[in-house]
This record gives structure tokens, sequence and C-alpha cells, in this order.
């Protein structure tokens, strides 16, 4: 269950499922998978579709024995919504694995070898090719498509007002005042954009006089653009314009390229790929955000939703810069404030290799190196081992030490796009290409036997219930002890309250410590932000947008600047073992929440089947079984309720110094003319000075604390109200619960062979499993590409 607000009693109970897959479009999901996989893809599928189908017939039952009453007893109600939840639950949620690299890191060029098709999406070894989002999926329709989100009429007006602002001049500026301005990257962008949109001179017009202005493109009222094809290539020749960074020394623009800066991001969906299962999602993400604030909130909300992360940088770039540590920066965060479960390294491009150079610097052993195909594969596998271990360093300073990320084998990968095109130097193997697909197809068959296993298990605490409803047995004595359930529920809830502000305690001494830090240092780090290479030319109205966007500025081309996340860091460095800790699966401590509530769900099942034994329920009763398998149900969905909160209260100490910095980042945005660079500059200083003064990093402290304590309650609410809920419907008969209801016997039973034959799928998974590694440790080896 995805949370407790779905036990709501809603009246609505004669809504209709929704119509079931066909069976053709289902074996389509598994072409993506070798033979092996496919067969357990394909019983777990057979498990999932036979639970739907024993649901649906026992809604339709329950729908025609109470269709004609007048009224519908609470219990009898809550059954059918829950039949009806777990019916129209979606099959697999997505998977989204998102590639996240900067300029020329060669994103599109692995998307495009994973997906087989080599130009797909636009590349180029000089300049950005990827301007926006790309989602890439396969699907069950017959053709290749991509919709092209654009902004809202609303979020381009927002755009252009803060476009404007950045390009208005009040007075006038000396030379050397005036061509550092036109140098400044903020102005050249803003001006691009205006050209594009509105044709050459929009930049010298006001806001007034642009919002009457007609746009050179036209666009669509639903702010869609849909596009269709029979063949990959000419669904890429379409796309192109809308996706490729356009060059800002082009004259002839096409249609599709005026309405270029309205795009937001781009879905694109396959027919039924043979490499990339359904239910994988790839998404190509710029490694920066956008000026737009909900393009940027959109690239935060992406980076956030994928379970996966892939930082890409290719092998002249991994050794250093800042770019690369930006990224693994903020995938490191998406661990601590989103869904992401893994994050691993990608170095592209590693065919590129001097083989003079490289043997003139060589340090490995005494081993010759006769071929360029050699020194590739040697340099591949150092590259690896270095940067896996720099990598769990990094990984160790900011995660619980025991922490599942750190025991991953695969955290770096070497991969060649052109090598898996070419394989002049190495395999097909050898390029990765095959081993990332692998690490997808393993990631979607562990999700959909962790959800069918699941799925199975819950319906079949339904249909205990169900099968209940008409039971002759004498209930009122066989739950003679639910009042005393209902004392020890009462008393666990407590020791889970204690136990939630124990776990939460422990981050109250780092929070600490971080404000301190933060108190002592956020001179030091300002000073540092506000300070460009090249001094205050090209950086005047670049410290204006951020200013505008209350101290973020992303664009396209310069690195992410972001002064509120920057001064709250020392804070963050100090918490961030300790955050991770609380949030993780696995092991338990005092300072992990997810096992409190595991080890609270343990101590009622284990009540529960004292209860049965006390009052002489046989082994498999529907009581103690449907008691145990609800109980399970409703604290499982709380794990989605706290990931969906931990990003607010992660986020709480930036967006708590935001606001506080508000007024400053307004004052700063409205100085021009002379020297305006230097008075922003001051005025921001200033507003920080006195903020911090007036205490600001101890109300984040505070705020933060407050968003602990908001979740502590919203837990023992939710576990409260389900388990009254529960233990009411499981109590008597002789409250108007209860009435007969049509016969689901068979239903019952066959959703019992159903939940038995979990195990049989399970084990046969494994011997599979075997069966294939044994065959290929026997399989000859491929030959390798001939000598370079």
């Amino acid at each position: 269950m995805e949370d407790t607000e779905d036990f709501v009693v809603d009246d609505d109970v004669f809504k209709e499922p929704m119509k079931k897959r066909r069976r053709s479009d289902r074996d389509q999901r598994f072409r993506a998978f070798p033979s092996v996989e496919q067969s357990a893809l394909k019983e777990y599928e057979k498990l999932e579709s036979r639970t739907r189908r024993v649901l649906s017939n026992t809604y339709q039952k329950l729908i025609q024995s109470v269709f004609l009453d007048d009224s519908i007893p609470n219990g009898v109600k809550y059954l059918i919504n829950r039949l009806l939840a777990l019916i129209e639950k979606p099959s697999l949620d997505p998977i989204y694995i998102g590639l996240f690299g900067s300029t020329g890191a060669g994103k599109s060029s692995l998307i495009n070898a994973i997906i087989q098709q080599a130009m797909f999406l636009p590349v180029s070894g000089e300049s950005i090719c990827t301007s926006c989002i790309v989602q890439v999926s396969s699907g069950c329709c017959e053709q290749y498509e991509a919709k092209i989100h654009l902004l809202s009429d609303q979020e381009w007006k927002e755009e252009l007002k803060n476009l404007t602002k950045l390009l208005h001049r009040t007075e006038e500026l000396d030379r050397e005042e005036a061509d550092a301005w036109d140098r400044d990257d903020a102005v050249e962008e803003a001006i691009w954009k205006l050209q594009m949109f509105y044709g050459n001179g929009a930049e010298r017009k006001n806001y007034e006089e642009l919002l009457r202005a007609k746009p050179k493109g036209k666009i669509p009222t639903s702010r869609i653009i849909t596009l269709k094809a029979e063949e990959a290539g000419e669904l890429s020749v379409k796309l192109d314009p809308y996706i490729r960074t356009q060059r800002r020394d082009l004259d002839g623009e096409s249609a599709e390229t005026q309405i270029w800066p309205l795009i937001k991001h781009v879905e694109v969906t396959l027919p039924k790929s043979e490499l990339i299962p359904e239910g994988v999602v790839l998404v190509d993400i710029p490694g920066t955000g956008d000026f737009n604030s909900k393009r940027d909130e959109m690239w935060k909300k992406t980076i956030d939703k994928c379970s996966v992360i892939w930082v890409i940088s290719d092998i002249e770039r991994v050794s250093g810069g800042r770019a690369h540590e930006d990224l693994l920066n903020e995938s490191i965060k998406a661990c601590q404030r989103g869904f992401c479960r893994d994050v691993a390294l990608v170095v592209t491009k590693t065919d590129k290799l001097h083989l003079p150079e490289y043997l003139r610097e060589r340090k490995v052993g005494n081993r010759a190196i006769s071929s360029q195909r050699e020194a590739v594969l040697e340099r591949n596998e150092m590259i690896k081992l270095q940067r896996n271990r720099i990598l769990k360093e990094k990984l160790k300073k900011k995660l619980p030490a025991d922490s599942k990320f750190l025991e991953a084998s695969d955290l770096v990968y070497t991969v060649s796009a052109q090598e898996y095109w070419q394989q002049a130097l190495l395999t097909e193997e050898e390029t990765e290409i095959p081993r990332l697909r692998g690490s997808i197809r393993k990631r979607l068959l562990d999700k959909k036997r962790m959800m069918v296993t699941k799925y199975v298990t819950e319906a079949f605490g339904l249909l205990l219930l169900t099968d209940s409803f008409n039971c002759t047995e004498n209930l009122p004595n066989e739950y003679l002890h639910m009042s005393g359930l209902r004392r020890f529920v009462e008393e666990k809830i407590q020791l889970l309250e204690k136990a939630i502000d124990q776990c939460f305690a422990h981050i109250e001494q780092p929070l600490q410590e971080g404000v301190q830090n933060a108190r002592t240092s956020y001179r030091r780090i300002l000073g540092a932000c506000l300070v460009r290479s090249r001094g205050n030319q090209g950086f005047h109205q670049t410290l204006k947008a951020v200013c505008l966007k209350n101290g973020i500025y992303a664009s396209r081309t310069l690195a992410r600047i972001d002064l509120n996340e920057a001064i709250t860091q020392p804070i963050y460095d100090q918490i961030d073992p300790v955050f991770g800790g609380i949030f993780r699966t696995g092991k338990p401590t005092d300072s992990t929440l997810l096992p409190h509530i595991e080890a609270f769900k343990n101590s009622l099942q284990e009540k529960m089947m004292e209860i049965g034994v006390r009052n002489g329920w046989k082994y498999d009763s529907y009581k103690k079984s449907f008691l145990i398998q609800e109980i399970s149900a409703i604290l499982g969905g709380l794990e989605d309720y706290i990931l969906r909160k931990k990003r607010r209260i992660y986020e709480s100490l930036t967006t708590s110094v935001q606001n506080d910095l508000k007024p400053c980042y307004e004052e700063a945005a409205q100085i021009a003319g002379k020297k305006a660079c230097e008075r922003m500059k001051d005025v921001i200083r200033r507003g920080v000075d006195r903020q911090v003064a007036e205490r600001m990093f101890e109300r984040a402290q505070e705020r933060m604390q407050h968003q602990f304590q908001q979740l502590k309650n919203g837990i023992t609410e939710k576990v409260k109200g389900s388990i009254a809920t529960m233990l009411t419907l499981a109590s008597s008969q002789g409250d108007g619960l209860y009435k007969e209801l049509a016969d689901v016997k068979s239903e019952y039973k066959e959703m019992e062979k159903l939940h038995r034959s979990l195990r049989e799928v399970a084990e046969n998974a494994v011997l599979r499993r075997g069966m294939q590694d044994f065959l290929l440790r026997m399989s000859p080896s491929k030959t390798a590409p001939p000598k370079a």
C-alpha cells in the first residue's frame, strides 16, 4: 500500500477496474532479456496476472452482492476500496536511470549505444549538444514517438521578465564597464534567447513591448509538440532541431529552432526495444540546471527521482576539474534527499590514448605493451582501480561506513561508444556497453521480483479477510483478547515514538557543530563565490541573475552558482553521514529509522501468533494470517511516505537560509549603473552578516529539527489510524461492520495456491541463474579485434 490515506472509505465503490493488458503486449516487454531472465520474468508476470484476475473476480462478486443495498457496512466498503486499489496498482513503477554529466562528456553517445541507434540523439565532440532534459524509454507502441513539452505562457512570462531585467541599463557606463557588460555570460545568453524567439532587436525592447510582440515560431495551444516516425532515423531528423543546442552564429533558423527557448523537456518512446526493457527510463540530464525557475526545479526533481545515477565523465576530464567534482557532489546529495540507491562513475571515450606518451609515462610493472589495444585495456583497468578507491573515499565522508553503496563492486565503468560501433581496438564486451545493459536488466528483474512478491502476499491477505466475512466460526469468542491486543498496540506505539525520538536525536550534535562551522567560515566561502578569475569583467549581470533568482544561477555554459547551498555546506559536511544513516535500509542501529518500524511490525506480528495459539487458531487460520499480512501492508507503505518527506527535511537548511536572505538579494538586484558589481557584492555581504548576527544558521537548525518532529508525528498518526481501522474490522460481527457476501472460497483457494507458488518461482530463478553462469564459464571467449 502506498500510504495509509488509502484506507479512507470511498463511497464510489462501483468504479470499474482498469482493463487488463493483452498477452501479446506483455510478452513484448521481455524482448530485452536473455532467455534465462525471460523465463523468470514470465513466471512473475504470470503470477501477477493470475493474482489480478482473482482480485477482479472477487471485486465483481462483492459489487454484485451489495449492489441493491441501501447502505453498505464500512467493513465492506473498506474491503472493496482495498481490492480496487490493488487491482489498479501499476505493474511496476518506472526505474529512472540518470546520465548526469557536463558538456561534451558523451551522455548522448552513450544512450545511442545502449539503445543501438548510432546517431539517434545529437552528438558532437566540440560543443554542447543536448540542450534540455531528454527521457528515452521503450513501450508497446508501433512507432517511434517524441513529445516536446514547452513552458506554459505564465512560465515564459516569468523568464521573460527576468531576461529583460538582466538587459536593462538605467545609467550610462564608461567604456570599460560597457565592454565588461557586453562580455557577461548571462547577458549573452539573454540576448540570444530573445533574438531566437522574437527576432533581431528584441534585446532592446522592454518587458511590456515584448509581451505585445509576436513570436517568430508557431506555439501549439497544448504546449506539447508530438512527433512520430516509422524509423529511428526519421524521428531523429525531426527531433534534432528541438533538442540540439543552437549555435549563436547561425543566420537562417528553422521554424523548430525559433521556439527552442520555450522547450522544457522531451520524452522519447521507442517501440518494443530488444535492448532496453519496458519500465526503464534513461534520462539525459544537463549538468548545471537552468535559469528558468520551472526548468531548474524540474532539473532537481529529475535527479531526485532517479533510483540510479551514472556520473558521466570522459577519460581526459575524470582526474580532476571542478565540474566533475560538482557532478559527483550533486549525485551524492541525491542519495541523501531523493530516491537514489546507486551511484556509479561511467568514464567515456576510453578508446582515446596516445601510445608513445602512455608508454613514456607508464609506471605499471615490467610487462611489455605491444599494441594500442593492450595499452587501452591496461589503462582502463588502472582507471577503474583508482577511481573506485577515490569514489569510495568520497562516499565514506557522506554516507554511513557500512552503507550498501560502499559494498557495491560496480562503482566504475570504462566505456567507449565509438569502439562499440567500430570494434577496431576492443570487443563489444570490452566496451562495457553490454555490462551497463546487464546492470539495467538486473535492477528491473530484482524490482519486479520484489514487487510481485509483495503484491501476491498483500492480495492473499485481502482474500483471507474476504473469505472471513462468510465464516461461521464463533468470532466473538475467538476475539476475546482484542481489547488486550489494542492495549498492546498502544504500548508499542509509545515505544516506537521513543525509538524515533532517540533516532532523530543523533542529528542534534552534528547540527550544532555544523552551525558553528558555518558561522566561522561563511565569509570565506561567500568571498570565494563572489570572486571570478577575471575580476568583475563579464560578471556584472551574472551576479544580478544570481540575485534575481534568490542566490541561484544556472546557465548552459557556466558552473552552477548557489550561494545558499555554499554557505550551508559546512553544516551538511557535519550531518551527512548521520542523515544518511537515519534513512538507510539494512543493518539496524539506534540511529536508523526504518529498522525501528520493522521491529514494531515484527512485535505486532509475534503478538498475533501468540493470540492465535492462545485462542486455538489453526496454524493457517485466516484471522491470524489476515492480521499479519495487513500489518505488513500498512507499515510497508510508510517507507514511501518517509522517502517523500526526506527531501523536504534535507533541503530545509538551504531553504531557510534562502528565505532569510531574500530581502538582501532583492535589494542587490535593483542596483545598476557605475560600479554596480562591487555595490551588489557589498549589499550581499552586509545582508549575510546581518542575518548571521540575527541567528540565521540557528534558525535553519531549528527548522530542520521541526521537520524531523513533523515526520515523527506523521508516522505515528498513520500507524495509529490504520491499525485502529484494521483491529475494528477484525474484532467482531456484532457491530454492523459485516454482512453475508457472495461466496469467494474458489478465489481464496486459487489465491492460496498462488501464494505458495512464490517460493517455487524464486527457486526456479536461482536454478536458472546457476545454469546460465555454468554455461558462460564453459563457453569460449569472443575473439578480440586485430592488433593495432
